[in-house]
């Protein structure tokens, strides 16, 4: 997690907000989110280096406006080395297998200067739907855009 926004936001975020992401920190909330079953987490390892590459969390929709057909692809990050690989796409797609089921729709948030991710998701179909929101970190305010799908389409 830290070392994809250290990657994806170099030059776009404020360097004292990417130098103050802390791995223990982040690794200590994603242990607790598990342990409490906040949505279902996927890892993608590499093997033969014995390391986590990857990550994905889904679960229901956290936002207000949302029913309760509507799923959320939460997270997903990739170590730089990993981009355009097609681990992101494995992902992707496993967690599309873990929202069908039982989601009808499904949502995503994404900081709108990353341009990476929004191509990501538009190459997958997915689409901006006109919402945002706004997320302090320190001094830096972040705009979200929300992207939306139709899981029965897929």
């Amino acid at each position: 997690h830290v070392g994809s926004w250290r990657a994806a936001y170099d030059g776009v975020l404020p360097q004292e907000l990417l130098d103050g992401l802390s791995v223990p920190r982040r690794a200590d909330a994603w242990r607790d989110m598990i342990a409490r079953g906040d949505g279902q987490t996927l890892v993608a390892v590499d093997a033969s280096a014995d390391r986590i590459v990857g990550l994905l969390n889904v679960g229901p929709s956290r936002d207000d406006d949302a029913g309760p057909e509507v799923g959320e692809l939460r997270a997903i990050y990739l170590l730089p080395d990993r981009w355009n690989k097609g681990t992101g796409r494995l992902l992707h797609d496993a967690g599309f297998a873990l929202l069908a089921p039982d989601f009808t729709v499904a949502t995503l948030w994404v900081l709108d200067s990353n341009e990476r991710a929004k191509a990501f998701y538009a190459k997958r179909g997915w689409q901006v739907d006109g919402a945002t929101k706004w997320d302090e970190r320190g001094d830096a305010i972040l705009t979200e855009i929300r992207y939306r799908i139709d899981l029965s389409e897929r």
